[in-house]
């Protein structure tokens, strides 16, 4: 419930602070006073877009503030999910706008995101313009207010998972028939190259290794000169490094016994002797072992040659690559193969669970059969008073494709006469009766949502009389069990019933044009309802009727 609201620096608003109360309340005000102003006001707390313009000339900033008693709404959740302090007593929204175009949103002091105040606002408030009577025109609407009587949200929200479920696999089920068909199509050229890889019997590392072999066979005979020369450098007869070595160590242990100071060189010299001898006998075998075949080395770059072929031909650098490409194309034709099994798999699963959701939407048509039968024998009930005896109001439900919403289309059709046929409420009534539609749905709805705040705008346009009476203390109705309704009217017999009066009212001052709203007293209350019966030139007589008017609700 709306406790209180703020407003400073909004277009013709320079500071308003008024309090606000459950049941049912009134606005009232000449044409151009600023209510709408005020409405803007709101609209801007429940989370719609700003426009710097509407900040009051000269002003820096603008606030709208506004204080919620939720204690008897269950709304904690919402605050324990976005991490916001919760105050079941206080709950505080505000909006700051500056010159600048900057916009800021908070919830207790937090600052949050404009959809997250959007989000809280949908749950504490309804404002109902006039333009709102023109969702009747739209199914959504109507389905909703079936949807709400039924009760449904739990049914229809697993119908909606399932759904979703089913069109995904809808959508999967047609990427795979497509892709199938694309790689039937390629299959014999997808055949061709793996053949042809496959046939290639490649190696790890074959490259490198080919690469290395077909080097030192172009390089034999230089390699076969460096180790002949090695060789002969190291084991030639008399003039081998060997054979000097050998001589050196026969010199110096003939001499070893009489002079020790030989015996480290002697170890040395040995060990070196030793690793020379090695060396010379790896590099006797590395000689025997080189030997130049052309048609060896024809072979390796054959082998050569076509790798780089492949490689080129399928965009890669290495064998391992090659190797990886192969294996894919095993994999594709695999699955070409595989496909029907795949493609049968997917088919069932879709066709499970379209058979779920066609099952969930039967039960919600089932339901929703039931809410239309509520919601006609309601709607007559409450149109017949309101000026309308001989009112029809029907619910249509046929059957459609399964869709976001299950698979009902929602026709709401309306006749207010005997002679006139059922037709769609939006194409035949008239404002006044779409007004009394509207908020007889309203009415109806409001107990099922359990919404705090409902707010009217001018609901009565096209009414007057005993209808308006009528409607007044419908709004009075709705107002009850702690829930809060406020009406914006011109019409006395609606003002007449509010618990609260308020007056909108715009003032010339020296700074320029400003919009007050204030509560009005008893007495205040009287001459402004006088004024609403007989216009500026207040009689007697008008304030006597509203005397009259005012004792109706009690």
């Amino acid at each position: 419930m709306l406790k209180h609201l703020y407003i400073k620096n909004f277009t013709l608003i320079d500071e308003l602070d008024i309090s606000l109360y459950e049941g049912f309340s009134v606005i009232t005000g000449e044409t151009g006073a600023g209510k709408s102003i005020i409405l803007g006001a709101i609209a801007l707390l429940l989370g719609q877009r700003a426009d710097s313009k509407t900040i009051k000339q000269g002003a820096e900033k603008c606030v709208i503030e506004a204080h919620f008693d939720l204690s008897r709404y269950n709304m904690q959740p919402f605050f324990d999910e976005n991490d916001i302090e919760y105050d079941a007593g206080d709950c505080i929204i505000r909006r700051e706008l500056t010159a600048a175009g900057k916009s800021r949103a908070f919830i207790n002091d937090t600052p949050v995101a404009l959809s997250m105040l959007k989000e809280l606002g949908d749950q504490l408030m309804d404002v109902h313009s006039q333009h709102q009577n023109l969702l009747l025109n739209k199914q959504d609407f109507q389905l909703e207010v079936v949807d709400i009587i039924a009760d449904d949200a739990k049914q229809l929200a697993q119908y909606q998972h399932t759904f979703a479920d089913y069109q995904k696999a809808e959508k999967e089920l047609a990427e795979m028939m497509f892709a199938i068909e694309r790689n039937r199509e390629n299959r014999d050229f997808l055949h061709f190259q793996y053949e042809e890889l496959d046939n290639a019997k490649l190696q790890e590392g074959e490259q490198e290794e080919l690469e290395q072999r077909s080097e030192t066979m172009e390089h034999s005979e230089d390699i076969k000169s460096a180790l002949y020369t090695t060789d002969n450098s190291l084991s030639a007869e008399q003039i081998g490094v060997i054979e000097s070595l050998r001589s050196s160590l026969s010199a110096l242990r003939s001499i070893e016994s009489v002079y020790p100071e030989v015996s480290e060189l002697i170890e040395r010299i040995d060990s070196n002797y030793i690793d020379l001898k090695d060396i010379s006998q790896e590099i006797s075998s590395l000689l025997e072992s080189v030997d130049f075949d052309p048609s060896e080395l024809d072979q390796v770059n054959n082998r050569l040659d076509r790798i780089y072929e492949l490689e080129k031909k399928y965009h890669v650098d290495t064998v391992e690559e090659l190797i990886a490409k192969r294996d894919e194309l095993h994999q594709q034709l695999e699955a070409i193969e595989n496909g029907d099994e795949s493609l049968d798999a997917l088919k069932a699963r879709r066709h499970q669970l379209e058979t779920r959701a066609r099952k969930e939407a039967d039960a919600l048509t089932k339901l929703r059969t039931k809410s239309a039968k509520t919601i006609e024998a309601e709607m007559q009930k409450r149109l017949v008073p309101l000026g309308m005896p001989h009112v029809r109001f029907n619910i249509q439900l046929t059957a459609a494709e399964l869709g976001a919403n299950g698979a009902d289309k929602v026709s709401f059709l309306f006749s207010a006469n005997t002679s006139t046929p059922l037709q769609p409420v939006s194409q035949v009534a008239s404002g006044g009766e779409i007004a009394r539609v509207m908020l007889s749905l309203k009415a109806m709805i409001s107990g099922a949502v359990k919404l705090p705040t409902i707010i009217f705008d001018e609901i009565d346009t096209g009414v007057s009389g005993k209808t308006a009476e009528m409607m007044a203390q419908i709004m009075k109705e709705m107002g009850g069990h702690g829930r809060q309704v406020i009406s914006i009217t011109h019409l006395p017999q609606i003002a007449a019933l509010g618990s609260v009066h308020y007056k909108v009212e715009k003032n010339e001052t020296a700074s320029g044009t400003t919009s007050k709203m204030r509560q009005l007293d008893a007495e205040e209350r009287v001459r402004e309802i006088a004024q609403m019966l007989s216009g500026s030139d207040v009689s007697e007589a008008a304030i006597q009727n509203a005397k009259a008017l005012l004792n109706m609700k009690d």
